[in-house]
């Protein structure tokens, strides 16, 4: 397991900053163990909890043509018939997958393919299950065709906690199914939007592991 890139800055300013905290401790109190002992344990769980916010797990990822494979970590809290007004502008079937604070937070391709679209929509920070989070919320909207000319739309959604969206595609690029699309600070939603009649292999309230578990077949 290693830390991705986007988190080494905030890594970074976190340790200064908590660093900072305990020699303050220290100063002030005159290193009395009555403060510094938890003002040590809270700094160090702190430091914890940013640090896996940033894990990168080692996976042998599934790679397939003819199936749609999660771009997220998480939880299935969307399967239904939609309207998708932005690139489509018909129905198409979504699949959404909530990601915790306490899920990697890294999104990988889930088809390979052509960048068909790309686009970055400034938002709200609704909860990231909220039913308008899909079409207020900041997001990013990225559009892939594979090679049977197939059109998978993944959008990424910041939530209440995200503050930042990170993605990697420009249109007209090449890309590989499991590879880094991108990734979302502190969390969030990841919609992916099929093809009506689409076999989806997943169902409400299960877990996903990014860049093994098949969400759809084509």
């Amino acid at each position: 397991m290693t830390i991705h890139r986007e988190g080494y800055t905030i890594l970074g300013v976190t340790t200064t900053l908590l660093l900072l905290l305990n020699l303050a401790a220290w100063y002030f109190s005159g290193g009395s163990q009555i403060i510094m002992l938890p003002t040590v344990i809270i700094t160090i769980v702190l430091f914890l909890l940013v640090l896996q916010f940033f894990r990168v797990p080692e996976r042998n990822f599934v790679q397939s043509e003819k199936l749609v494979i999660a771009p997220a970590d998480g939880k299935v809290v969307v399967i239904e018939e939609t309207y998708e007004p932005e690139y489509f502008k018909d129905k198409r079937l979504q699949v959404s997958i909530f990601m915790s604070p306490i899920n990697v937070h890294v999104n990988w391709y889930p088809v390979s393919g052509n960048v068909k679209y790309v686009k970055y929509h400034k938002g709200k920070y609704l909860v990231a299950w909220h039913p308008k989070a899909s079409t207020e919320n900041e997001r990013s909207t990225i559009v892939l065709e594979n090679d049977r000319k197939i059109p998978v739309l993944v959008r990424q959604i910041a939530g209440a906690l995200a503050k930042r969206i990170v993605y990697y595609p420009h249109e007209n690029d090449k890309v590989r199914q499991g590879s880094e699309l991108g990734f979302i600070k502190f969390g969030s939603r990841v919609d992916v939007y099929l093809p009506l009649g689409t076999k989806v292999n997943v169902r409400l309230g299960q877990k996903t592991q990014g860049g093994l578990t098949v969400l759809a077949e084509l």
